[in-house]
Formats: structure tokens, C-alpha cells, sequence
């Protein structure tokens, strides 16, 4: 990859921190896109809610990665919280789609975070690119999400919707969630445990960003829904096992799905839901994926 100018937006969340320490480690200039007043040359700033996005500043780039989103986290879905997660991603797309569209000169790539739950429940199916949306919330907002997209897709930017899945990470994300309670022995599945969990190791989805923004050949080059999960998405049985080998730590403990949806509400149906994603479009674009087992993935971070 040649060096580029890059901006990112929610380059201090999980992905986008990573994401940046990458780029700028192969020399590439990142743009960090702030709500606040920008404080480094290096910054520029927007304003989701208000709609503004000062391009002036943020002159030419290379590319646009948009990775800005409350995180989902682990807690009660009540209408509030639906609400602010809906404005995160829709709003703050339809800003930075319309800003961009509007610029004499747009970046050549458009990379916009998005979501495997907008394939809904999909059992023991292997879904991949190809597949409609599902239904619910998740599924619903992710084509809200990729929907906003649209001024600067008809400006004919490449655009590429990352549908990432759970990234295991030690901090951040589900995982990150997840590492606690495993390490003080209170892990175990979720209700019988045989929903698909759609994983992706940290390394991976970094190298699958880079490999969006920057194919290593022009067939290579991807647009509309690539899905950011490992080739063999496993159960959460699965994932329990290779959490408390991993950790040298019991796993007997299983959260019955009950009392799951009292604590967690409506998100408990996403928890207990299978998704069973893979990525074609990446692997058949040539990509390779040093962590593709999930006991590879938590040893990588452990």
C-alpha cells in the first residue's frame, strides 16, 4: 500500500484505535475526525447531530473510513437506548455521505462500518453477501444505517458497507465483556448454547479494513456488503469450550434464557439469536486470515 491520506471517523473506539495504529505504522497520514474543537493538525472536526462536516479543513483524502457508532454494549434495550444507537449510526452516516458527496474531489473509497445484524436470526444457515435483511431492530437499523450511505454512493465513490461480527478483542467490543467473567470463572453459555456466534479476531478485521481501503489488485477491489467474520462461525457451546481452555477456567455456569431477557430486555433475543455469517466476498477476493479458528482468535489476545 502506497502511503495515503486516510480520514477516520471513531478512530478512538476499538476498531478505529487499531485501525489507525496500523495505517500509521505503514506511514500512512490519518485524519482523525473530533466532536470537539480540534486540537492537532491531524484533526478535523464534525458534528453528527447538527449535520456538519468541515470538509474545507479536511481537504483531500485518499479515503473515508466511518467507524463512529455507540457502542452497543451490554445493557438493557429500553426506547431511549434503541433511540440513541438508531441516531449514532444513521445520522452520523447521512452527514459524512452528504458531505462527501458534495466535495470537488471525493475520496476514492468510502468505507462504512456496519453490522452482520442485518441478516437477523439466521439459524443454522450459512448466510453470506447475497442474502436479504432479517427482521427486528438489529436488522432494521443496520439498513437505516447502510441506507444513509446513499448521496455519496450515487457521487460514485466506491462504497463498501463493513459487516462486522463479535471482535474478539481483550478490551472492547463483546469480548471485552466477556474476558472478566471468564477469568473469575462465572463464564458459560447462554441459554442451550447452540446459537452461532459470527466471530473475528481483532488482527484479521484490521487486515480486512486495509484490504478494503486498499486492494492489492484492482479485482480485488470490493463494494456494497463485504461481511468481517472468520470462515467457520462456531456456536456459543463452542465459544465457552474455547474460552475456559484458553483460560485454564470451569465453564459449567449456563445463563438460562429467562433470566436472561429479565436482565437484558429485548437485547437478550440478539444474544440468544444464531447468526450464521460467512464472508464470501473477502475470501474470494483473495483474502487470507491469520486467526480463523475462534481458540486461534482468544489465544491471539489472551
Amino acid at each position: 500500500m502506497s502511503p495515503m491520506r486516510i480520514a477516520v471517523t471513531g478512530a478512538s473506539g476499538l476498531l478505529g484505535s487499531a485501525l489507525t495504529r496500523s495505517l500509521q505504522q505503514d506511514s500512512h497520514q490519518v485524519v482523525r475526525l473530533v466532536r470537539r474543537e480540534p486540537a492537532t493538525p491531524g484533526e478535523v472536526r464534525w458534528d453528527p447531530e447538527g449535520g456538519h462536516l468541515d470538509t474545507a479543513r479536511l481537504g483531500e483524502v485518499d479515503a473515508f473510513v466511518h467507524l463512529a457508532a455507540k457502542s452497543i454494549g451490554m445493557r438493557r434495550w429500553t426506547a431511549p437506548v434503541k433511540r440513541a444507537h438508531w441516531d449514532s449510526r444513521v445520522r452520523g452516516t447521512a452527514t459524512v455521505a452528504r458531505a462527501l458527496a458534495a466535495m470537488e474531489r471525493p475520496p476514492r473509497v468510502f468505507v462504512c462500518g456496519s453490522a452482520v445484524g442485518y441478516y437477523g436470526d439466521t439459524g443454522e444457515r450459512r448466510t453470506d453477501e447475497g442474502a436479504g435483511p432479517g427482521t427486528g431492530f438489529l436488522a432494521e437499523m443496520v439498513q437505516a444505517w447502510e441506507g444513509a450511505a446513499e448521496p455519496v454512493e450515487r457521487a460514485g465513490v466506491r462504497t463498501v458497507f463493513a459487516r462486522s461480527g463479535l471482535v474478539v478483542a481483550r478490551h472492547g467490543g463483546a469480548w471485552g465483556h466477556l474476558f472478566p467473567i471468564f477469568r473469575a470463572g462465572l463464564g458459560g453459555r447462554l441459554g442451550d448454547g447452540r446459537q452461532f456466534w459470527s466471530f473475528i479476531a481483532l488482527h484479521d478485521h484490521v487486515a480486512a479494513m486495509r484490504h478494503l481501503i486498499d486492494p492489492p489488485s484492482p479485482a480485488a477491489a470490493l463494494s456494497g456488503p463485504v461481511n468481517l467474520t472468520a470462515p467457520e462461525p462456531v456456536t456459543n457451546r463452542e465459544v465457552t469450550a474455547a474460552m475456559g481452555r484458553v483460560l485454564h477456567r470451569p465453564t459449567a455456569l449456563t445463563v438460562p434464557a429467562p433470566a436472561l431477557r429479565l436482565v437484558m430486555g429485548d437485547f437478550a433475543d440478539d444474544m440468544l439469536g444464531s447468526q450464521r455469517v460467512v464472508p464470501a466476498k473477502l475470501l474470494d477476493s483473495g483474502f487470507s486470515f491469520a486467526f480463523p479458528g475462534i481458540e486461534q482468535a482468544v489465544r491471539a489476545v489472551a
